[in-house]
């Protein structure tokens, strides 16, 4: 294990009379790694963060930082810096004081405070506003300063909670470069608690997504995109998400496995019908992402479906189509910019079934397939 991993082992939170926050999770954050935790309001995320900063007591298990069990050890103690969602900074003074502030108290010289001040400031391109006070700050200004004051401590970790969630989208997507920026230069742990999808896949080293204060999944952003390990996870993951259909594997009049939903019919690839063999004459869930869904046969593997024109949604470099499948639900597709079809048209589009997921509907968990790993390995 690396001199300063983070490590939780069968962790949990529990509130009276019987409130599971968070429910026996094990996870390692690697030294230096850009972790995020991912879920909805009331996943445990937050209350994860908060433990692993000493905020919140653990009710059961352990928490080490490196070769040492934290659980106990008081949050000043632990060199850890939290950055909060509302920025908590001191409105009666200013940015400098603010900046400094944790220096003065731990008894910092003056002068090395100031040149720390000045040093962190420049960084984050605030330096002009050390005299100002928090109300006369912008929201991106504020979340700034409020990064600022953990950078100055230099501690072992950053602890970032919903930082950019009070940001306008076009500054949370500035803010979202600043950060992965600032990681590479640091090169410290980083452990960002988001709701939000694009933060999770464009910052994230590792993401690990939380549901019900569990741990569904941890792994890296493509890997859990392209392999979700459940259909909370197929769902929850980007917008529009993965198409979910009720459908069931049969056997089709050349005996090779297809998956049937409505008048949609896939034949499986033939290496995977090991995988599939068990599930002939079963219910699954079957999973096609957006993308997965083509205007034309650009692959000789790829198979016909014909839907319907329900709604096209112009998003500027690509087009969402929503179409039903007859026989069953409605579907959505990305398209290029150009695309165009009126409403109620009939269209002939193209999956390969290599691209597909397919699902258990009893545990909703992932049915693996061949030379396909789907990790839910939290070390």
């Amino acid at each position: 294990m690396a001199g300063n991993d983070i490590r939780l082992e069968h962790v949990s939170k529990v509130y009276p009379p019987d409130v599971k926050a968070v429910d026996q999770i094990d996870l390692t954050v690697r030294d230096g790694e850009l972790m995020i935790l991912l879920g909805p309001s009331g996943c445990g995320k937050s209350t994860t963060l908060r433990m692993i900063a000493g905020l919140e007591a653990v009710t059961a298990g352990d928490l080490y930082l490196g070769e040492h069990r934290i659980n106990d050890v008081d949050p000043k103690d632990r060199n850890l810096a939290i950055v909060f969602q509302n920025y908590a900074l001191f409105p009666h003074m200013t940015v400098a004081g603010n900046l400094g502030f944790g220096m003065r108290i731990r008894g910092h010289g003056r002068a090395e405070i100031e040149a720390k001040v000045r040093e962190t400031a420049a960084m984050l391109g605030i330096a002009e506003l050390l005299g100002r006070k928090p109300r006369e700050l912008s929201g991106g200004q504020r979340q700034r300063v409020a990064l600022g004051r953990a950078l100055i401590r230099d501690p072992v970790a950053y602890l970032l909670d919903e930082p950019l969630s009070n940001l306008d989208a076009k500054l949370r997507s500035t803010m979202r470069t600043e950060l992965i920026k600032l990681h590479r230069r640091l090169g410290r742990t980083i452990v960002h608690v988001t709701h939000d999808q694009v933060e999770a896949m464009t910052m994230g080293e590792r993401i690990c997504i939380m549901k019900d204060g569990r741990i569904v999944q941890v792994g890296a952003p493509m890997e859990v995109y392209r392999n979700p390990a459940s259909t909370f996870v197929a769902g929850f993951l980007a917008s529009p998400p993965m198409n979910l259909l009720d459908a069931q594997i049969e056997a089709g009049r050349d005996g090779r496995l297809r998956v049937v939903c409505g008048r949609l019919a896939l034949s499986l690839p033939s290496a995977d019908t090991g995988a599939y063999a068990a599930w002939r004459d079963r219910e699954v869930i079957l999973g096609i992402r957006p993308e997965d869904i083509h205007e034309h046969p650009m692959q000789p593997t790829m198979q016909p479906v014909e839907v319907q024109v329900v709604a096209l949604e112009a998003l500027g470099p690509e087009i969402i189509l929503v179409a039903g499948l007859p026989g069953a639900a409605e579907i959505s597709a990305r398209m290029g910019a150009s695309f165009a079809a009126p409403i109620g048209e009939v269209l002939r589009l193209y999956i390969d079934p290599a691209d597909i997921q397919l699902f258990d509907p009893t545990t909703t968990n992932a049915i693996p397939r061949r030379a396909q790993t789907v990790s839910s390995d939290a070390a």
